[in-house]
């Protein structure tokens, strides 16, 4: 199992960026994928995730502080996971990471730093 992000970078306040996670080494369609970040000294958050309900529709859930700023989704076809991020704050500054819930267990990338700063 492997998942890489990429996207992270330095943005003014008010920019966006959009971040990506390719996956492989499983059954991506099937499961649910979701972001997370981190600050130093704080706790990983939950950001965003997405989660198929059948072979076409999705279910996206996205955390009170992002909600109508950043939006999540998913190409099964290029494996690959989406997290567009508009009217970035400062605290929006953290380490973003891709995790997928497999029946395994939870697989994470190596996550990709995200900068809002003048």
């Amino acid at each position: 199992v492997q998942l890489v992000e990429s996207g992270g970078g330095l943005v003014q306040p008010g920019g966006s960026l959009r971040l990506s996670c390719a996956a492989s080494g499983f059954t991506f369609s099937r499961c649910a994928v979701s972001w997370y970040r981190q600050v130093v000294g704080k706790e990983r958050e939950l950001v965003a995730s997405i989660t198929m309900v059948s072979m076409v529709s999705t279910i996206a859930k996205h955390a009170d502080s992002v909600l109508g700023r950043f939006t999540i989704s998913r190409d099964n076809a290029k494996r690959t996971v989406y997290l567009e991020m508009n009217r970035l704050k400062p605290e929006d500054t953290a380490v973003y990471y891709c995790n997928a819930n497999l029946d395994a267990g939870d697989y994470w990338g190596q996550g990709t730093q995200v900068i809002v700063s003048s």
